[in-house]
């Protein structure tokens, strides 16, 4: 108990280095996980890529099932993106990064 009741009437610094390590850690995450448009480029390169691949092996049909499911992931985007803040080709713009922006990690 003692403790606790020194740490409720301390200065706060101990609270105020916990908040400090949690934005570091915060913008370290957000610095790894960030994309851009070449990244989503590269991304869209690769997936055709992997498309036409998929096609020659298999066929129409899984082409078309992979190709869809990309398109209903840039849609749920899109979507989302327009009922938050975005708006116009920036919207077209964000969800086409989120969709493929895992091109940065090739």
């Amino acid at each position: 108990m003692e403790h606790s009741s020194e740490r409720e009437n301390g200065d706060g610094s101990d609270s105020e280095a916990y908040t400090r390590d949690i934005r570091a850690e915060r913008q370290s995450v957000r610095e790894a996980l960030r994309s851009d448009l070449p990244a989503a480029h590269l991304g869209l390169g690769v997936m055709v890529i992997a498309l036409v691949v998929v096609a020659s092996f298999v066929g129409a049909r899984w082409t078309l099932i992979v190709a869809g499911a990309f398109t209903a992931w840039f849609v749920l985007a899109l979507a989302v993106i327009r009922s938050g803040s975005g708006r116009g080709w920036d919207a077209v713009r964000r969800a086409y990064i989120a969709t493929f922006g895992w091109g940065n990690w090739i």
